[in-house]
């Protein structure tokens, strides 16, 4: 490593190591520079030996200077409330595949910082398994819809039949009336969850019908064209926010022709 890389990391004010740290990034992420991938890795090991700032930004870009060995000193950051980095450390854990952190982000999902919790939810969307469901299942109720849409990401790259299962029933049983985010992550699940949407677009429930639209023109899938035809022909359903269930078929129709044809493309190249 050079020594100029690690100092500096250490001397000059604040805003000129921040500057240093984006270089270094730029170097480890375009040029696989190893002296600069080395110094990013003594940032990480050492953490507490650097300002939180450049602690973040290194963070924001871990994947630059991904490696195993740093399992620990991440480990370490992650419950380390008096550095105060736990939602970077959160980051730098999924960014490098840093299963071993699952349990400690589990006990961070009720943290008081919203950032700490956002980054959270994001890793174990990367890192759980069906394992962790559970604790994720309970923020779909969450009162910040920013939340519930994260944690409805994350349960869906997951995926499994307990991620479907806690994203079905908060469709069922809607709490809030805009749940655009549940209609796009269930369609992730096709086509196993297929026969429901087709049976929610026959509820009595406008509002039902109007999301099960919305979800299935995610799909994608032909099974879906006859029931948004007829949906959208002779459905005059209204929404509790004024959303009408046939121009919400009409849309959804034309969003799974754009999927359909985005696939022939990419099959075609």
């Amino acid at each position: 490593m050079n020594p100029a890389d690690l100092q500096g990391l250490r001397s000059g004010d604040l805003e000129t190591r921040e500057a240093h740290v984006h270089q270094l990034l730029e170097r480890a992420g375009k040029h696989g520079d190893e002296s600069a991938i080395a110094a990013l890795h003594v940032l990480v090991r050492d953490y507490r030996d650097f300002h939180r700032s450049l602690y973040s930004r290194a963070m924001n870009q871990a994947a630059a200077f991904a490696d195993a060995g740093l399992q620990e000193p991440l480990l370490a950051a992650l419950g380390d409330t008096r550095y105060n980095c736990q939602a970077w450390a959160a980051k730098g854990c999924a960014a490098m595949d840093i299963r071993a952190a699952v349990p400690q982000l589990v006990t961070l999902l009720d943290h008081t910082q919203w950032i700490v919790r956002d980054e959270t939810v994001i890793a174990l969307g990367r890192l759980g398994d069906a394992t962790v469901v559970s604790a994720l299942r309970p923020l779909l109720g969450d009162e910040a819809d920013w939340l519930r849409q994260r944690t409805a990401d994350a349960l869906a790259r997951i995926g499994g039949e307990e991620a479907m299962e806690a994203l079905w029933y908060e469709f069922e049983n809607r709490r809030f009336p805009r749940i655009g985010y549940l209609a796009s992550t269930l369609a992730l699940f096709t086509p196993e969850v297929m026969p429901r949407l087709l049976a929610a677009a026959d509820s009595p429930d406008p509002d039902q019908r109007y999301w099960a639209a919305v979800a299935l023109g995610s799909t994608g899938d032909d099974q879906a064209v006859p029931t948004l035809e007829r949906l959208m022909a002779g459905d005059r359903g209204v929404t509790v926010f004024d959303g009408e269930v046939r121009v919400a078929a009409k849309k959804a129709l034309r969003t799974l022709r754009r999927i359909q044809a985005a696939i022939t493309e990419r099959q075609k190249s």
